[in-house]
């Protein structure tokens, strides 16, 4: 098997919602969009689409919050007071790990978002 390109989707049925959190959180605007039914960013390589599913049985299993993202980041402390501004304030504190500091947050459909400066 040959692949060209991976990227990441998340199903909601709020795209424009997730739409506007993300182009705040990435600070970039969708790159292609279909209006109520899908948006995409492009981010260093990394493709992160939005889409309504067209049959939403096929997603009834999904637990919200399943996935997490992790967004790398020059500066926590800009990245918790963006959140914050947004309303989708991370939870708990700056946690030390073993390849820098990193906090927990959620996007407006429960998705974590794990946000990590390497220093």
């Amino acid at each position: 098997m040959v692949m060209s390109e991976l990227w990441v989707t998340i199903a909601t049925e709020n795209v424009e919602t997730l739409r506007d959190f993300y182009s705040c959180v990435l600070n970039t605007q969708a790159q292609r969009e279909i209006p109520g039914v899908y948006a995409e960013f492009i981010i260093g390589g990394l493709r992160l689409g939005l889409f309504r599913p067209r049959d939403r049985q096929e997603f009834h299993c999904s637990i919200p919050g399943a996935m997490s993202l992790c967004l790398e980041v020059e500066d926590i402390h800009e990245a918790i007071a963006l959140l914050s501004s947004l309303g989708y304030p991370p939870t708990g504190s700056v946690q030390k790990a073993s390849h820098g500091q990193e906090i927990y947050a959620y996007d407006p459909d429960g998705n974590r978002l794990i946000v990590h400066e390497n220093r």
